[in-house]
């Protein structure tokens, strides 16, 4: 299971967060942070990459410290399927 270790970003209380994700393949990123949620147990984080699409990545996520974070891929295709239910789920709730 592939981890990256990101720091988390230092903002103001009601500014969006960003991180910036670099793939393997050297593409990078810049992701808007949507939120940390839990799901059976697990905690995952939404993220909205600006890139102009609809898209949002969902990762596992780990909290090392105050300031850092590692994400984790979700290699289990039911545990993605659940995570991104309960995803949809809280942004049907808010809206």
């Amino acid at each position: 299971m592939a981890e990256d270790q990101v720091k988390a970003p230092v903002v103001e209380e009601d500014e969006p967060e960003f991180i910036t994700l670099e793939f393997e393949d050297g593409k990078v990123m810049e992701c808007e942070i949507m939120g940390i949620y839990e799901c059976n147990g697990k905690e995952y984080i939404a993220l909205l990459p600006d890139d102009e699409t609809d898209d949002v990545f969902i990762y596992g996520y780990k909290e090392i410290s105050d300031e850092e974070f590692d994400l984790i891929d979700i290699e289990d295709d039911a545990e993605f399927e659940a995570a991104a239910a309960e995803f949809d789920r809280l942004v049907a709730e808010e809206e």
